[in-house]
């Protein structure tokens, strides 16, 4: 069984957390990393800082931005999650962008993501029809391809869902990354489209930013993805962010578990 599946548990919801890894510094991150497990966190995904984040929005792009001006690379964020393996069993993922992979070199970046115990990558610039761009090195390399379906995705649901690995990417709302007052996307309809035709776990991530959201998004799939508003905890905090987020993961996961 992989790590990514052991995080769909069949008696609890997960709670998947998104960071920019460097931000506020990489030390930083690897904390935040150790804390929010600790305080509930079931998966992580952790952004390689790039500098034309076109799924971000405002908060996350300002983060991307903070890492690189301290220089931090995939080198360090690889080097990082090695350390880190050794502390948690929650399943990383890291959320990237195809730029970042190929300049890097996909073979490279694929091999260095398997000894550093990376699961999955997540590249919302690759299409599922292009797909094919890197599938046959993460297969290689025992890394999952995260898919992802948005609002639009609408008769390629289904298409998308026969073929995803670890879980399918639900993406609740128009647009990039951001904290939404409202979420207005009919979640089950899309969720009841994939359980037609996989089994898959189906996790929703953008706009969440509340426990009550987090709450109602889990309700009707598999687990609620939250960026956003750990991220801008982070930013407002600095190195001091650990215990606020944790608190924050810890409201959030106590939400959505009763």
């Amino acid at each position: 069984m992989s790590r990514i599946s052991t995080a769909f548990k069949s008696d609890s919801k997960a709670l998947i957390a998104f960071i920019m890894g460097g931000d506020p510094d990489i030390t930083t991150t690897e904390k935040l990393i150790i804390a929010m497990e600790e305080a509930g966190v079931d998966l992580f995904e952790i952004g390689i800082p790039f500098s034309d984040p076109a799924a971000d929005g405002i908060v996350i792009q300002q983060a991307s931005v903070r890492a690189l001006e301290r220089g931090c690379t995939a080198d360090d964020i690889l080097n990082m999650v090695k350390r880190v393996r050794e502390k948690i069993t929650a399943p990383i993922t890291l959320l990237t962008y195809a730029n970042s992979i190929f300049a890097y070199g996909k073979e490279r970046f694929m091999e260095r993501c398997r000894d550093s115990g990376v699961d999955g990558v997540i590249v919302p610039d690759i299409p599922y029809e292009e797909k094919d761009e890197i599938s046959d090195v993460c297969e290689k390399y025992g890394i999952t391809q995260i898919a992802i379906v948005a609002p639009t995705s609408k008769e390629r649901t289904q298409t998308i869902a026969r073929e995803a690995e670890g879980f399918l990417y639900c993406v609740s709302t128009l647009g990039v990354t951001g904290i939404r007052d409202e979420i207005r996307t009919n979640i089950q309809e899309i969720v009841e489209k994939v359980r037609a035709v996989s089994d898959i776990p189906c996790a929703v991530g953008f706009g969440i930013a509340t426990p009550e959201q987090a709450r109602d998004m889990a309700a009707v799939s598999d687990g609620a993805i939250i960026g956003t508003a750990i991220v801008k905890l982070i930013g407002e905090y600095g190195a001091e962010s650990i215990e606020p987020v944790r608190q924050y993961v810890a409201r959030v996961k106590d939400v959505i578990s009763s």
